[in-house]
């Protein structure tokens, strides 16, 4: 293992000594993975290469891409921007896993930001870290790749292998010890540990992975494709701007949305409970957090434009595949709601999604429902990889990139979460029930043990529907139109007519259980949806609930 020898902005890679590198992948290998016949590649011509820009907790309801204007300049409008990406949970870890993976979290079992979630678990480690789409990129199709910044919440715990692992698949690792931070954090460096401090110049972690992508560009092999994924600390708390950004948006305020701090009626009690209306001192604080967040994305702004003009000058950028994403949404203020992720709604489900890179034409936007498990597939697609020898649940996203017409696709996908918390009393709110977690000081609650649920969110020509169940004594439904209510005020299960809402049950169920191409099948408003209410019944004649995991290790 090699050290970097640090420079004034951030490490460097040493120019005096070649990048470490794994032994390329043999070459009867490659040919019968089939990475050598990448989509729409001319003979002879090197396969594509892919960089993954992915940041923690930017919204895409609430205004979250705006301060990124160099960001949708460079990348959307280049190419593509989704207008309708998802996360199949609203949180980092399970969000992340299914990035890496492809896998909803039901399949790849990861379900919090614990190690007893299997948040970077040595469970983790033996049976997913093997499979994920980067491992199978240098494996299989000798992709030279690199990681730098936050891989998973618990990444470097020392229950599980410390900051020594260095997971399968990755040619250069430069990962940041559990959660995000900008300052006095620890890098593992191809297993390394490395600890930074708080001089900006040095240590301003959205920097440092800046300085360490530009000299990866430059030191790599010529000889291989590359791949890039690149994980800000930003706009995650706790928002610690860059110092020439400290004082921007002095006059942003968090979006007064129509559910902006009024009472969460006919939702789960986890919503119900939160005070409305909210003190003007948490009114206060979420303006402030939100401005903050802003404040952070400006780095990303310049990181995301460095890249982009180094591979114009190293002449990579029109072989380069660029994504440019968030691990899960945020609110502020919403329904009550403090600041947190977490929840079925939009604003917390919902992320940005910009791609620019060869045979995609500039200034589209997509309307098609996707999710972040679409990545692994769409990447390994890009490779030349065949993703049906995979597990993956995600469909490539290649098709739409290339504007293909006719396409044959999803109208639904799976949204799950397990809730965090434990069966005691939270010290400082002894008046509320056991359970409950990530509880601010006027007692408002985040999340709780029993906020598990599972949706379907369900997009097609004629309807744009969530159905949600919760697990909870009370097996709690919401159900929102979200073309009538699109602020999700109005749950609709106790009007909405029974036997769609059967079929959503149904369907819901179904999604649930499935892997690989059986969480590909027709959705409900699908031509090729069929729906046999018997299949609803156990063999007792009881209905037939959806079943939550409750020991995913």
């Amino acid at each position: 293992m090699r050290f970097l020898a640090v420079a004034p902005g951030g490490p460097r890679w040493g120019s005096h000594r070649r990048l470490p590198a794994c032994s390329p992948a043999p070459l009867l290998l490659l040919l019968l993975s089939g990475c050598l016949e990448a989509p729409g590649l001319a003979a002879g011509s090197r396969r594509p290469n892919v960089v993954l820009l992915l940041t923690d907790d930017q919204d895409a309801v609430l205004g979250g891409m705006t301060p990124l204007k160099k960001t949708k300049a460079l990348i959307g409008e280049m190419g593509m921007t989704f207008s309708s990406a998802y996360v199949p949970s609203a949180l980092c870890c399970p969000s992340r896993a299914s990035i890496l993976t492809g896998k909803y979290p039901h399949n790849h079992h990861v379900v919090n930001n614990t190690l007893e979630g299997n948040c970077s678990s040595t469970s983790w480690q033996k049976t997913q870290e093997p499979n994920t789409f980067p491992a199978i990129l240098r494996s299989m199709c000798g992709y030279q790749t690199f990681f730098a910044g936050k891989y998973l919440n618990e990444y470097g715990s020392l229950d599980a292998g410390g900051l020594e692992h260095v997971p399968l698949g990755w040619s250069y690792w430069y990962a940041l010890e559990k959660n995000s931070k900008y300052y006095n954090y620890t890098l593992s460096i191809n297993g390394k540990a490395r600890k930074h401090g708080e001089n900006y110049s040095v240590d301003y972690l959205t920097d440092v992975l800046a300085n360490v992508s530009l000299d990866f560009l430059d030191y790599k092999s010529n000889f291989e494709p590359f791949f890039m994924m690149i994980s800000t600390p930003a706009p995650h708390s706790p928002w610690t701007a860059a110092p020439q950004y400290q004082k921007t948006f002095q006059n942003v305020f968090a979006p007064r949305s129509k559910n902006f701090n009024i009472h969460g009626m006919n939702k789960h009690w986890l919503i119900r409970q939160a005070k409305t209306p909210m003190t003007n001192s948490s009114i206060q604080y979420l303006d402030n957090a939100f401005r903050k967040r802003w404040q952070t994305l400006l780095s990303v702004d310049d990181l995301v434009e460095k890249l982009i003009k180094r591979l114009e000058f190293t002449g990579e950028l029109n072989n380069t595949y660029i994504f440019f994403t968030s691990d899960n949404g945020y609110h502020t203020g919403q329904f009550s709601l403090p600041i947190d992720k977490r929840q079925l709604y939009e604003f917390d489900i919902k992320v940005p999604l910009l791609v620019r890179g060869p045979g995609i034409k500039p200034n589209q936007t997509s309307k098609m429902l996707v999710a972040n498990i679409d990545l692994g597939p769409t990447i390994l697609d890009i490779a030349g990889y065949n993703v049906n020898k995979t597990q993956m649940d995600g469909m490539s996203l290649l098709p739409i990139l290339r504007g293909g017409s006719n396409l044959t696709w999803r109208s639904d996908i799976l949204v799950e979460y397990q809730g965090e918390g434990r069966n005691v009393t939270d010290p400082t709110c002894p008046s509320l029930s056991p359970g409950v977690s990530q509880c601010f000081p006027d007692c408002i609650c985040e999340d709780a043990y029993n906020n598990t649920y599972a949706c379907v969110r369900t997009m097609s020509a004629l309807w744009n529907l969530q159905y949600c169940e919760f697990d909870d004594q009370e097996v709690f439904v919401e159900v929102y139109n979200l073309t009538a209510d699109p602020d999700q005020i109005t749950n609709i299960a106790k009007t909405i007519d029974p036997e769609l809402l059967g079929k959503m049950n149904y369907r819901l169920m179904m999604l649930q259980s499935c892997s690989g191409p059986t969480c590909r099948t027709p959705g409900v408003f699908d031509p090729g949806y069929r729906f046999d209410p018997r299949l609803m019944f156990s063999n007792h004649g009881s209905i037939r609930t959806r079943r939550f995991s409750k020991h995913p290790l």
